[in-house]
């Protein structure tokens, strides 16, 4: 399904879109061309020192935000497949400085929606997170918000070939700004801080989500929120796992925080495959 196809990753300059777009290379080197749309020149100049042209002749490197629709338009022309990984996704920061969040991952959805109702784009795939479940915190309320616009995108498509899906999973272990390199970072104090050491959450691989995403990709017909059986630990596990020799502080859940995330709410229709 990947030949000759057009594939757009918007934050592809990401742990996601980096690891996703290094998948296609490998595995699906008849690609015709794949976009890394993101707004940061210069994750876009660090990661074309690795990937560039001359490992994939396709590869394209498109400067823009999704809260901009005229530009997103202007990067979905003749494209197939659009992967959607951009987000604002720090829980504190989102309880800080909430419309910037609404404005990137709510508005900048629609305007996704919208580029490609326009465009001729056959499928998209929405990364989603654990945190769009019951949402306490409005990083959370504005994934589920998002959830629901691609959802109900499909009853607007009308006869264009077009389906809009979702993939939702917990944290990716090792991305920027997880937990596992904040540890990495603390480990030389001596002391590793915790919320609180009742604390668990949803973890799964960078690669495991990049299958996933293929997965879905493949065999999506709109409308789905996949959701994937992961593993749930505990804070205090991880922490003991990286570093048993250090101590550990208990410095409070921080604002917007729950203590176990959830992956199926009760508003999701849920379907299983085995």
């Amino acid at each position: 399904m990947f030949n000759d196809k057009s594939i757009l990753i918007t934050g592809g300059t990401g742990s996601f879109g980096k690891a996703f777009v290094k998948r296609l290379i490998e595995s699906f080197p008849e690609v015709k061309k794949i976009i890394i749309f993101s707004r940061d020149e210069l994750k876009q100049f660090e990661m074309a020192q690795t990937i560039n042209t001359s490992t994939h002749k396709g590869i394209r490197y498109f400067l823009g935000d999704i809260r901009d629709v005229a530009r997103l338009n202007r990067a979905l022309e003749g494209v197939d497949y659009v992967i959607h990984a951009a987000a604002l996704k720090q829980v504190p920061a989102a309880e800080y400085n909430p419309f910037e969040f609404i404005k990137t991952n709510i508005i900048g959805a629609q305007n996704l929606i919208d580029a490609c109702l326009d465009n001729g784009v056959q499928k998209l795939i929405a990364l989603s997170t654990d945190k769009a479940a019951s949402p306490i915190n409005l990083y959370g309320a504005t994934k589920l918000c998002s959830d629901k616009l691609f959802v109900a995108a499909n009853n607007i498509t009308g006869k264009r070939d077009l389906n809009f899906s979702i993939v939702r999973y917990g944290n990716v272990m090792g991305s920027r700004g997880s937990v596992i390199p904040f540890f990495l970072s603390k480990k030389s104090s001596g002391v590793l801080p915790i919320t609180d050491k009742n604390m668990t959450r949803f973890n799964i691989s960078l690669s495991e989500g990049v299958e996933m995403v293929l997965w879905a990709l493949k065999n999506a017909i709109g409308g789905e929120i996949f959701v994937p059986k992961i593993p749930s630990y505990k804070i205090t596990d991880v922490a003991k796992a990286i570093s048993p020799e250090c101590d550990i502080e208990i410095i409070g859940i921080r604002p917007g925080e729950k203590l176990h995330e959830e992956m199926i709410s009760m508003s999701d229709s849920i379907n299983t495959v085995d």
